[in-house]
C-alpha cells in the first residue's frame, strides 16, 4: 500500500491547494495516456469492486488527522498484476491520482480543517474500463481559536484601538466577530463584526469612550461548511489601561445655601485637564439653552442677579474631540415678592368710554409701580384711568419694584373701538353688466375700529363675508344672472349696532341665446291671403333689433328694433312672388356683431285661389277657342280665294267655264281632293298641292 501525506503546515496546505488546479490539468492528460494502455497478451481482466474508506471516521474534530483510503478488487488471468490508475476526488474536482498495482492506496490529511469537509470519492481506471465508489461526506468540526493583537496596551480616553482578529490555520471567507469589554462592567460595551472574503484575518479600529477604564477585547470566528456553521471559542486580547483626559465636571454655586431674589448669583463649573494638549470645551446650559461656555481654562462662570426665572436645572458640559462629559446641578431661588398683576374691568371699550388699568402684588408690600404702553409709561402709580381715544388700543404691562428687585406683570391688550360709518357700496364699473359676467362689488367703511366684519346681501340672502383688518374696501365678486339689488351691513367691536348701507341696484343684461321662427296661419298660403312670421327668443333684454331674411337674398327685406321678446312681420296680400325660404336675425347689445343668432329656415308655399285658376281656365279655353275661329277664317277665305283664282285665268268664253263648273259639282272625289289641298289642273287634268306656288297656311295663321 503507497501512502500518500498532506503537508502538516498551514503554508504547505495552502501549496496543495494551488496544486489542485495544475492536478486537474494533468489529470486530463494522464486519462488519455491510460486508456492507450493496453495489457500485453490475451489475459482477461475485471474489476470486481471499489470502496472508500475514512479514518478513523468521516466525521473529525478540526485539527485531527484524516486518511481516506480506496480499496480494489480486480480479477485477473494474468500471473502479473495489472497495473492500474486511482483518482481521488472532492467536490467533483480530482484533487490526487496514482498508477499502482496495489489494490489499496491512501492519502492523508493531517490535522483537518474545515476547508477540508466535502464529499469525496475515488475512481479506478483499468485499461478502458473505469469503477468509482460511492460518494463519502466528511465533515469537520469546530474552528481554532483566533488570534488577537493589539496595537498598543495603553490610551487615553478619545483614542482608538486597533484589534487584528485571525485565523492563520483556515482558509476564507471567514466571519469574524469582535467585543469591546470593560473589566468593570458586565457584558460588552461595542460589538462589531464584520467578513473576509480574500484573508483569514480582520483589521477593526475601537474608539475609547470616556467610561472606558480597563479594556479587553474577544474575537471570535465562524465558518460556513455547506449548509453548516462552525464557530470558534472566544479569544481574549491583553488588557489595554484607559488614562482620563480630564476629569468630570464639577459645580460650585454662591451664595451656599438659601438664595434669595436680588442677591447675586455664581456659576462654576470646573474639570482637571491632565493628558491634552489644548483646553477642552466647557459650556454650562440652563433648559439646553447656553448661559456661560469657555474654551480657554478650566472653568466657565455664570453670573447673574438672581430671580425666579434662573431656579432650575443646570448642565455642565465638556467636549473634547470624541469625548462628552456631563454633570447636572438643581439651584433653587427664594421669591422676594409675587409676580404684579394688571388688571382692567374690560378690554373692549367704545371711544369715549372710562380706561381704567389697576396693578398688584398678592400681600400688598411696599413697591415701585410703574404702567406701560408698550415701551411708553403712562402712570407712576398703581392706577390709570382716563376717557379712552382711538389711540389709546394696544398693549399694557405694569412693573413694580423692591430694591434691585424689578418684576413685569402680565400683558392686557385694550382695544377702544370707533363706531363705524355708513358703508358706501358701490361696484367696479358703470357700465352695463352682460348676464353671467362677473363684477365686483365693494363696501367700504371709512372711519371705524378694525377689524370690521362686512356681510354682502343679495336680494336679501346673504351672499358672502369678510374680515378687513383695516378701512380698505371689502370686495365681493358675483356674476348675476338678471337685474338684482344688493346691500351689506358692516360691524366692529363696538356697543352701537350693526351699519346698513344703501342698495346698490345692478341692470342685467340678458344677450339674446336663442332665436326661432314661426309662420302664424300655415305654411302653405293662398295668393290673396295673409302671410305672418313671427321671430321669438328667449328672455333676453331690450331693445332687441329683429331682422328677416329670404334666403339667397343677402339684403334683409324686413327690420324692426322692439322691447318685446318676439317681432311679426306681416303680409296682407300674398303672390307666387313671396314663396321662398324665410330666416330672422335677433340681437342686442349684449351680443356681439360677430356672434349675431339665428333662426331655423321655415319653408313658405303660396298657392292660386280656386277663382283664380278657374278664370285662368276660362280664358285660356276662350283664347284657344277664338284661336280656332281666327284659324278657321283664315282657312275658308283662302279656300274662296283659291277658288276664284283659277277662273280668272282661263276665261275666254263661258262655256269653258261652265263644263269645268260642271265638271267639278258633279265629281266628288275632286272635291274631296281638295279638302286634302289638292286642285285638278284644268288643262292636262294633273293633281298638285294647292298650296305649290303659295306660302303655308301656318304662316298666316
Amino acid at each position: 500500500m503507497v501512502l500518500k501525506k498532506r503537508e502538516g503546515t498551514v503554508n504547505q496546505g495552502q501549496a496543495l491547494g494551488s496544486a489542485y488546479s495544475v492536478t486537474s490539468m494533468l489529470s486530463a492528460i494522464l486519462v488519455r495516456l491510460l486508456f492507450k494502455i493496453r495489457i500485453p497478451g490475451r489475459a482477461a481482466f475485471t474489476i470486481n469492486s471499489i470502496y472508500m474508506k475514512i479514518l478513523p471516521r468521516d466525521t473529525v474534530q478540526n485539527g485531527e488527522n484524516l486518511t481516506l483510503q480506496c480499496i480494489v478488487d480486480v480479477s485477473t488471468t494474468s500471473r502479473v498484476k495489472p497495473k492500474h490508475s486511482l483518482l481521488f476526488y472532492k467536490d467533483d474536482v480530482l484533487f490526487y491520482n496514482v498508477s499502482s498495482i496495489e489494490n489499496t492506496e491512501s492519502y492523508v490529511i493531517p490535522q483537518a480543517r474545515v476547508y477540508d469537509a466535502g464529499i469525496y470519492k475515488c475512481s479506478v481506471i483499468l485499461n478502458n474500463k473505469q469503477k468509482t465508489t460511492a460518494e463519502s461526506q466528511v465533515l469537520v468540526k469546530g474552528v481554532p481559536r483566533p488570534r488577537v493583537t493589539l496595537d498598543k496596551k495603553e490610551t487615553i480616553e478619545g483614542g482608538t484601538v486597533t484589534v487584528n482578529c485571525s485565523v492563520p490555520e483556515e482558509r476564507a471567507p471567514i466571519h469574524f466577530t469582535v467585543e469591546k469589554h470593560d473589566l468593570d462592567t458586565k457584558g460588552f460595551r461595542q460589538k462589531r463584526e464584520k467578513t473576509s472574503q480574500k484573508q483569514n484575518f480582520v483589521t477593526l479600529e475601537f474608539t475609547v469612550e470616556e467610561q472606558d477604564r480597563l479594556l479587553s477585547f474577544h474575537c471570535q470566528a465562524s465558518i460556513v461548511s455547506g449548509n453548516r456553521v462552525e464557530t470558534s471559542e472566544s479569544t481574549r486580547s491583553e488588557l489595554v489601561t484607559v488614562t482620563e483626559s480630564f476629569s468630570m465636571p464639577k459645580f460650585n454655586v454662591s451664595p451656599q445655601g438659601k438664595i434669595t431674589e436680588g442677591e447675586q448669583l455664581r456659576i462654576v463649573c470646573t474639570i482637571q485637564v491632565r493628558h491634552l494638549a489644548q483646553f477642552p470645551e466647557i459650556i454650562i446650559q440652563k433648559d439646553k439653552v447656553i448661559v456661560a461656555h469657555s474654551n480657554h481654562g478650566s472653568e466657565a462662570v455664570y453670573s447673574v442677579m438672581a430671580m425666579m426665572e434662573h431656579n432650575g436645572n443646570y448642565t455642565c458640559k465638556v467636549e473634547a474631540s470624541r469625548i462628552s462629559k456631563v454633570t447636572s446641578i438643581m439651584v433653587n431661588i427664594t421669591e422676594l415678592f409675587s409676580k404684579p398683576k394688571l388688571e382692567s374691568p374690560t378690554i373692549r371699550l367704545d371711544k369715549g368710554g372710562s380706561l381704567d388699568l389697576w396693578c398688584s402684588i398678592p400681600g400688598a408690600p411696599t413697591a415701585n409701580f410703574t404702567i406701560q404702553k408698550g415701551h411708553t409709561v403712562v402712570s407712576q402709580s398703581q392706577n390709570f384711568t382716563k376717557i379712552a381715544s382711538k389711540w389709546d388700543s394696544g398693549t399694557y404691562t405694569c412693573t413694580a419694584g423692591i430694591g434691585k428687585v424689578v418684576k413685569k406683570s402680565n400683558t392686557v391688550q385694550i382695544a377702544v373701538c370707533e363706531m363705524l360709518s355708513k358703508p358706501k357700496i358701490f361696484r367696479d364699473s358703470k357700465s352695463e353688466v352682460i348676464k353671467g359676467q362677473a363684477i365686483e362689488v365693494s363696501c367700504q367703511s371709512s372711519d371705524g375700529t378694525s377689524p370690521i366684519f362686512y356681510q354682502l346681501f343679495k336680494a336679501n340672502n346673504v351672499l358672502k363675508s369678510h374680515n378687513m383688518s383695516s378701512n380698505e374696501p371689502a370686495v365681493f365678486k358675483d356674476n348675476p344672472t338678471k337685474d338684482v339689488e344688493y346691500y351689506c351691513i358692516v360691524d366692529n367691536c363696538h356697543s352701537h349696532t350693526k351699519m346698513v348701507s344703501e342698495v346698490l341696484r345692478v341692470k342685467v343684461i340678458a344677450p339674446v341665446e336663442e332665436v326661432k321662427l314661426s309662420i302664424l296661419l300655415t305654411e302653405v298660403v293662398e295668393t290673396g291671403k295673409p302671410i305672418v312670421l313671427r321671430c321669438s327668443v328667449n328672455n333676453a333684454s331690450g331693445p332687441i333689433t329683429y331682422t328677416f331674411y329670404r334666403e339667397k337674398e343677402g339684403k334683409p327685406f324686413y327690420q324692426i328694433i322692439s322691447n318685446e321678446t318676439q317681432a311679426i312681420w306681416h303680409e296682407s296680400q300674398a303672390s307666387k312672388e313671396q314663396e321662398g325660404q324665410y330666416y330672422c336675425t335677433a340681437s342686442n347689445r349684449a351680443n356681439l356683431a360677430k356672434k349675431v343668432p339665428q333662426s331655423n329656415a321655415l319653408t313658405v308655399r303660396v298657392f292660386l285661389s280656386p277663382w283664380k285658376k278657374g278664370l285662368i281656365a276660362v280664358v285660356i279655353i276662350g283664347v284657344i277657342i277664338a284661336l280656332l275661329i281666327l284659324g278657321a277664317r283664315c282657312y275658308f277665305l283662302k279656300k274662296a280665294k283659291a277658288k276664284q283664282n283659277p277662273v280668272a285665268m282661263s276665261r275666254p268664253g263661258a262655256p269653258l267655264l261652265n263644263s269645268n263648273n260642271e265638271k267639278m259639282l258633279s265629281d266628288p272625289n275632286t272635291e274631296a281632293n281638295r279638302h286634302y289641298g289638292y286642285s285638278e289642273d284644268v288643262g292636262n287634268h294633273a293633281m298638285k298641292p294647292i298650296n305649290e306656288n303659295k306660302e303655308p297656311l301656318t304662316s298666316d295663321v
